[in-house]
């Protein structure tokens, strides 16, 4: 039998074709993260310091800032360290961080936009009834729920990953530790966790796509009975937001999961936007649109 070494450590190739601008990427990189850390902060404090804001919305928001800070921290930290220092190892255990970590979180906030999205059909559609249904009880165990549902899909996928032998190269030719890169690795069949790892992967935005979608089918019809233009403008831009925060998540993972076959120039950096980029948006989003969010952070201002 072959001799082998069994894999302790992996390492990172990083984004291809960017050799002579670590320096441009570093400082890129670096911005949006702090700019990410410190907008889903402030809205984070805001919306706890505000009892004017202790509302369903933005208990979901509160979630959303909670996610968007510990997505962006899965691979920016890392690669930041691997442009700064030229290291680009990663130990098994943080690879297998960055795996669960990556899926749990992600997983949870294509969930949490879901609930965001029922929560905005409820307020529009049955406003009378609305904190009767999006009572505190009913607010908790929706949020439970998308985290505690996450968990158990990124465990089962992580879990099928690293239980795979890895004995033969260890370069994840990718900027951090994503399950496709790694099992190309592994020195066993590899045909049960791609096959699950596709449907998993496919099955839950799809289903949370076709469930928002059924949300703003209803708005729509419930705007278009409204007989007060204002009151069809003002639930319009109540549901904006996330509209647009939807599109950001939705829209890359529809190019990278239906186009498996995508060439890494054009993966790589919609991969980028969705890991880096989009939680540095959803804030910005948020305060840009959001007359309550801005007017509490003068209030905490002094203004």
């Amino acid at each position: 039998m072959e001799n082998c070494t069994v894999v302790s450590e992996f390492i990172l190739l990083g984004i291809p074709n960017t050799k002579g601008l670590e320096t441009i990427l570093f400082v890129t990189f670096l911005s949006i993260y702090l700019c990410t850390l410190l907008g889903n902060l402030l809205i984070f404090s805001a919306i706890l310091a505000d009892p004017r804001l202790h509302t369903p919305m933005y208990f979901f928001l509160c979630n959303l800032s909670v996610l968007d800070i510990g997505f962006s921290s899965i691979s920016t930290p890392k690669f930041l360290a691997n442009l700064w220092a030229k290291s680009r190892t990663i130990s098994l255990g943080g690879c297998m961080s960055q795996v669960f970590f990556y899926h749990f979180l992600g997983s949870t906030e294509c969930l949490l936009f879901t609930v965001m999205a029922y929560d905005r059909y409820v307020a529009i559609c049955h406003p009378l009834r609305y904190l009767l249904i999006m009572n505190r009880r009913v607010c908790a165990l929706l949020a439970a729920g998308t985290w505690i549902t996450s968990s158990f899909h990124a465990t089962i996928l992580t879990s099928l990953t690293f239980t795979l032998p890895y004995c033969g190269s260890n370069v994840v030719d990718y900027f951090f530790c994503d399950i496709f890169p790694v099992v190309k690795l592994a020195c066993a069949d590899t045909y049960i966790i791609e096959t699950v790892t596709f449907t998993n992967t496919g099955m839950v935005p799809t289903t949370c796509f076709l469930l928002i979608l059924a949300s703003y089918i209803r708005i729509a019809a419930s705007v278009v009975r409204m007989r007060s233009a204002e009151e069809g403008l003002k639930a319009v831009s109540t549901c904006a937001s996330h509209l647009t925060v939807v599109c950001f998540f939705f829209g890359p993972c529809a190019l990278l999961y239906t186009q498996p076959s995508l060439s890494k120039v054009l993966a790589t950096p919609i991969q980028i936007f969705c890991d880096v980029v989009t939680p540095m948006l959803n804030p910005v989003v948020y305060t840009l649109r959001n007359k309550e969010v801005k007017a509490a952070f003068r209030r905490m201002k002094g203004g």
